[in-house]
């Protein structure tokens, strides 16, 4: 049965390993830069670990015993093998990089920016594995858990430990389809009565509806019908395309699949007042000297600084804790219900 190690046992495997090299108290201090008498306590304290005297006099010299003999190639493995915990890796190389990662972002990230990220990442680490699984109220817990390594989008109060850096910023816009019956072509911002008259598409990615734009609604006294709720930015978008609905969504992946579906966009009630909003990436701080997690990072910003990412002025960054797509306010409602 093996002996747990403590901390004077580590910080002896040094002097031990420079006796066992030297058979000399002398040359271990020379090769420490210690004091002889130092070198030579140390051996006393190794002396009465081991319950051996390791090295003795043999004329003027000093040789080791069988049980130092014994010890010598192990210490010198061990050693080797403690220096490298401490070595400095070199130069990351990405091209060497053979590892996995689970991102959790919506079909939005991969449709808008996804394709530049994945070709930046497959040329630059061929080696590297790319998982993506859907944003859900609990990405926070799954970070501290370890079962996903990086995060995109927006959230309401996190963790005060995890790290979060804006990558992107967005509006919202609507989107009809071209030959909707109750809005002309030549309509281009949607009045209030409109917006609340109308049946909607609306966009849950975290499987939870409501949110910013009811709230806004409620603050003026209205609501809306959303006849339909899907976690899917295209889904929903095709769905506006073969229907009467409204959808309220991001104007990037509006102007992308727009024309294509025959959609055409317009502009919100002004009333509502809707603000920009900006996605971050969050990652827990384990990973914050990961050479290889930081790469990764990188080639996310970058690929969104293609799109001139943070282009709205002071958009808002997290949600407010009466959403129900934010983690608090669905822990808390859930907190509620069993009470």
């Amino acid at each position: 049965m093996s002996t747990p190690l403590d901390a004077s046992d580590l910080a002896a495997l040094a002097a031990l390993d420079a006796l066992l090299q030297t058979s000399s108290v002398t040359g271990a201090a020379r090769r420490l830069g210690l004091s002889t008498p130092a070198v030579s306590h140390a051996l006393a304290r190794l002396r009465e670990r081991f319950g051996d005297p390791l090295l003795v006099r043999a004329g003027r010299g000093m040789v080791l015993t069988p049980r130092a003999e014994q010890l010598r190639p192990r210490v010198r493995d061990a050693l080797s093998l403690a220096t490298l915990v401490f070595e400095d890796p070199g130069a990351f190389e990405p091209a060497s990089m053979e590892r996995s990662f689970t991102l959790s972002m919506t079909d939005y990230v991969l449709r808008v920016f996804g394709g530049p990220f994945e070709a930046r990442v497959r040329a630059a680490a061929p080696g590297v594995d790319l998982r993506v699984i859907v944003n859900a109220v609990d990405d926070a817990e799954r970070l501290r858990a370890g079962d996903t390594d990086l995060v995109v989008g927006i959230y309401g109060a996190l963790p005060p430990e995890l790290r979060t850096r804006a990558i992107i910023s967005e509006r919202l816009v609507c989107v009809v389809r071209e030959a909707h019956p109750v809005l002309a072509p030549t309509k281009r911002r949607l009045t209030l009565r409109q917006f609340v008259t109308l049946e909607h598409v609306q966009i849950a990615p975290r499987g939870q509806p409501g949110g910013y734009v009811d709230d806004r609604l409620a603050e003026l006294g209205h609501a809306r019908r959303v006849a339909r709720a899907v976690p899917f930015f295209q889904l929903a978008l095709e769905m506006t395309a073969s229907s009467d609905y409204l959808l309220t969504v991001s104007e990037r992946i509006a102007r992308q699949l727009g024309p294509e579906l025959g959609l055409r966009v317009l502009e919100p009630p002004s009333e509502l007042g809707l603000e920009p909003y900006a996605l971050s990436m969050v990652w827990h701080p384990r990973f914050d000297a990961d050479a290889g997690h930081r790469w990764l990072r990188e080639q996310l910003v970058e690929s969104t600084q293609a799109l001139d990412g943070l282009s709205h002025a002071r958009p808002r960054r997290r949600l407010d804790a009466s959403d129900p797509t934010a983690g608090e306010a669905s822990g808390r409602r859930r907190r509620k219900a069993k009470n």
